[in-house]
């Protein structure tokens, strides 16, 4: 059994790392990969959105299934390509993927569906936009339509930063074509919630929640990033709100797309604000979540290859996930600078020390002469494990401090507002 993973990120090593548990000890491979997956599998040197090398290279290796992990490829139609060429991915296809490559087209989609959403209006026109603000008036939601590395979110807190953030996206090009259109959204407040879901066009299988931290520094202050740490299980979250997630989000979506041609199959992702009013849709992404994966997949006992071949099949129904009671506490250590212009090319230490109550997830690394060295913002996930979210904090903890580079930035307060509720 050949297995394919597109994508180089923490997601990625996250994936590999668990097929690499398969009792069907599968060969893998990963394009591109990083110097951690390349522990686990074969690293391919071709890019996620060359989609035709990709095709080419797993016809050539006879690979029996690929695995999308990034959302620019699947926008860049990869999954369409290799079903036409009668390769088995796993992912949506590039109609089904636009939940997450337009904001635009998602909200219009919740409409549609009867999804609960934050109330919306979307504008390609910058003084409209403007004119909607100060009608409005602050807090307030801004965001850029297409994809933006998950950083084209700016939560105004004032008329001025909303302003700001209009001119940066639409004026100054800060996320390219991405902003050429902005949904402005209501400011919504409560707890923020991550409930991903496979899916095999008909069939929904929930995940355990997550809850991510956005903002760069301690206490949720700061810029927006694509995510500062994340932890596994979620005490707001119960089987009572998950129940209601799949019935009143995730269900709805996937009847939606199907009716409207175009199923949906792979990782719904549903980034939810918990309201007084019940769960609100923030986002939908179109693949697993960063780093969510990195809490969430360790805690799954059913084989993850099973559940991906299940899922390429349309055979989910026939499969019950099975979840361990352990906990899983993902703290990211970043670049000096990010999400602003951050450093590239500082040695690491300490990649090794991890113990068997934490493992390193590589996110953003490159093998030199000098070493393993940084190379992007989001340089690494460092997760820990425990009976309960104290003591995985406590394990992802020890783990960061024996890991060392030039500028090292993370937050000290990853899975806090779980002991606070």
């Amino acid at each position: 059994m050949k297995v394919l993973v597109i994508g180089g990120g923490g997601r990625e090593h996250a994936i590999v790392w668990k097929l690499a548990q398969s009792s069907q000890k599968p060969t893998l491979y990963c394009a591109p990969g990083n110097p951690g997956i390349a522990q686990l599998a074969t690293c391919v040197n071709i890019g996620g959105e060359e989609v035709s090398a990709l095709a080419d290279f797993a016809e050539q290796e006879g690979i029996d299934l690929t695995v999308v992990g990034p959302e620019a490829p699947l926008l860049a139609g990869i999954v369409d390509h290799f079903e036409e060429r009668g390769l088995k991915v796993f992912g949506p296809k590039k109609a089904a993927a636009m939940v997450e490559g337009s904001k635009a087209f998602a909200k219009a989609l919740m409409e549609q569906a009867n999804v609960p959403t934050a109330r919306y209006a979307d504008f390609t026109d910058l003084e409209a936009a403007r004119s909607y603000v100060r009608e409005q008036g602050a807090p307030i939601v801004i965001k850029a339509d297409g994809l933006a590395a998950g950083k084209g979110v700016v939560v105004a807190m004032t008329l001025e930063e909303a302003e700001s953030a209009l001119d940066m996206m639409m004026k100054d090009k800060a996320f390219g074509d991405s902003g050429s259109k902005v949904v402005i959204e209501e400011f919504l407040t409560g707890q923020e919630a991550t409930v991903m879901a496979f899916v095999d066009g008909d069939t929904v299988r929930l995940m355990v929640p997550a809850q991510d931290h956005k903002p760069a520094y301690d206490g949720d202050k700061g810029p927006n990033t694509g995510g500062m740490g994340t932890y596994s299980p979620v005490p707001v979250v119960d089987e009572a709100l998950l129940t209601r997630v799949e019935a009143e989000v995730i269900r709805p979506v996937i009847d939606h797309l199907k009716a409207e041609g175009t199923p949906y199959k792979g990782v719904l992702y549903a980034g939810l604000m918990l309201t007084e009013q019940g769960p609100k849709v923030i986002e939908f992404n179109a693949r697993f979540g960063d780093p969510e994966t990195q809490v969430v997949l360790p805690r799954l006992e059913t084989d993850l290859l099973t559940v991906f071949q299940s899922v390429a099949d349309g055979r989910l129904a026939d499969l019950e996930l099975r979840w361990s009671d352990q906990a899983a506490v993902c703290v990211i250590l970043a670049a000096g600078g990010y999400p602003a212009d951050y450093r590239k090319g500082d040695v690491i230490t300490g990649l090794d020390t991890a113990g068997d109550d934490s493992i390193i997830f590589h996110a953003g690394t490159k093998t030199t002469d000098a070493g393993t060295v940084t190379n992007g913002g989001r340089v690494l996930g460092v997760t820990g494990f425990g009976t309960d979210l104290k003591a995985a904090q406590a394990a992802a903890y020890r783990a960061v401090e024996q890991v060392k580079f030039e500028g090292m930035h993370y937050r000290t307060d990853i899975a806090e507002k779980a002991f606070r509720q």
